[in-house]
């Protein structure tokens, strides 16, 4: 279990299950002031969030605190959780287009044109329960096709350490896990035909892309967890400042952990939180934006009402956009966080470009009111 105070904000048919099941709903103010449906949970089980995503029934979690050092391995491991959740969904959507592109469906499709496999193809997940039940053992031997020769691959890789080896041979089953019983049936069904070692072979090409692809979440968790801090470091320097006016030891007693708990509820009581939201980039209708993540973190007051319409605005001449390597570079040379937030920008940048993974930074900052809003995206 997880223990953060999340929001969760439902899609269309995540709603409609809630309501159908009489579950009252909340309307729930989010940090850019816009209000959607959804719930609020302090304690949750990432495995239910995970499901709730892969079902497309969650399109946005945000979470908001003063404080994240105590915290750390929690938002970390949810950040992490939301960047799998992407790559499984877009896993198995990738092993769907391969496999009905091989010769093995074409062949079929030429020959049964009224029982076509193709992208419009829809099945009830009863009915394909009903049909896959019994074959328990038939899957495990496709499934160990699959994977036997990715296994074999790494452990004879010299290069890994037996750690590496571990989590590569986890994410390997994790993401077998995750197909989908459409998947299974089509791979069930051709098991016999000729040609079948086609679709183990494209199965297998996209399988070991998608375990290559999910090096990066360690990336993009510290790198988040680098902004919040920083934002959090920020906000409790500026409170310091107004507590203890004069000092001259200010990071000294920032650094006490009875002072800063201190500054840290003088925050919660203002009210000056820093939020990080998750957007998942939609269902299977969001044409162009499936497989995408976008994680905003917002640093304001709830003093600052009209977020909203600042950052929409592209009037808003004020507003100073810029990537995040050029925010880095503009902070005065010096300023804690710097070299490390540059650092982890580096590597998570090489880490998108080797495996494929479009990511783009925005910080708009706002010198009216000291806002800042940095957008991280990830096209998987």
């Amino acid at each position: 279990m997880l223990e953060l105070p999340l929001k969760v904000i439902l899609t269309e048919g995540g709603t409609s299950n809630f309501i159908s099941h009489k579950k009252k709903l909340l309307r729930i103010k989010m940090a850019d002031n816009t209000e959607e449906y959804g719930i609020v949970l302090n304690q949750f089980s990432p495995q239910s969030i995970q499901n709730m995503i892969l079902i497309d029934y969650i399109s946005k979690l945000e979470i908001s605190m003063s404080e994240f050092g105590s915290k750390r391995q929690e938002i970390m491991d949810l950040c992490k959780l939301m960047v799998y959740s992407v790559m499984y969904k877009q896993f198995d959507k990738e092993i769907f287009k391969g496999i009905i592109d091989t010769n093995c469906v074409r062949k079929h499709n030429r020959t049964h044109a009224g029982n076509l496999i193709d992208e419009k193809t829809h099945i009830s997940d009863k009915q394909l329960r009903a049909e896959l039940s019994g074959k328990n053992v038939l899957i495990d031997q496709i499934r160990k096709a699959i994977l036997s020769p990715i296994w074999k691959s790494v452990m004879s890789n010299k290069e890994y350490s037996m750690e590496e080896k571990n989590v590569y041979f986890l994410m390997s089953e994790k993401f077998m896990n995750r197909l989908s019983l459409l998947n299974w049936h089509i791979l069930v069904l051709f098991h016999k035909d000729e040609n079948f070692s086609e679709i183990v072979s494209q199965t297998r090409k996209i399988l070991s892309r998608y375990m290559d692809k999910s090096r990066v979440a360690d990336y993009i968790s510290t790198m988040v967890m680098e902004l919040a801090l920083n934002s959090e470091n920020t906000n409790i320097t500026k409170e310091a400042k107004k507590m203890f006016p004069g000092r001259d030891d200010l990071n000294m007693l920032i650094l006490d952990p009875e002072t800063r708990m201190k500054i840290v509820r003088a925050l919660e009581a203002k009210r000056q939180l820093v939020f990080i939201s998750w957007k998942l980039g939609g269902g299977s209708t969001s044409i162009g934006k499936q497989g995408r993540l976008q994680i905003t973190l917002y640093n304001r007051s709830d003093e600052f009402q009209e977020i909203k319409s600042t950052v929409d605005s592209a009037a808003n001449a004020k507003a100073n956009k810029k990537s995040l390597v050029d925010f880095y570079r503009d902070i005065p040379a010096g300023e804690e966080g710097t070299d490390l937030g540059m650092y982890y920008l580096s590597y998570l940048e090489d880490a998108c470009k080797k495996v494929n993974v479009k990511f783009d930074s925005l910080v708009n900052q706002f010198a009216s009111n000291d806002l800042i809003v940095i957008t991280l995206t990830f096209s998987f």
